[in-house]
């Protein structure tokens, strides 16, 4: 069932996690675009994420000026927190 299959992925340490990407296309370097992509993955290292990054970075026309990340703690309470960081692509 697919209930179970989240649940155990919850209790494994795989959330929501949403990435915001920030671009601009080469050819319009001052017009910043944002994109936005939810999946499962686990933190702190987000392998999905980083796939996808990677994957754009290959075959996306687009330089990625910023991304953020939010993702959902492990199974527990719903809670919300701020956390400000920089993740630097090169």
């Amino acid at each position: 069932m697919r209930f179970d299959n989240e649940l155990r992925q919850r209790l494994d340490g795989v959330s929501l996690t949403t990435a915001e990407v920030v671009y601009f296309m080469p050819d319009h370097p001052s017009v910043l675009q944002s994109f936005i992509w939810q999946t499962m993955d686990e933190a702190p290292k987000f392998p999905r994420i980083c796939r996808f990054l990677d994957f754009w970075r290959s075959d996306i026309e687009a330089v990625i000026h910023s991304v953020r990340v939010a993702h959902a703690m492990k199974l527990s309470p719903n809670k919300w927190r701020s956390v400000e960081t920089e993740l630097k692509l090169h």
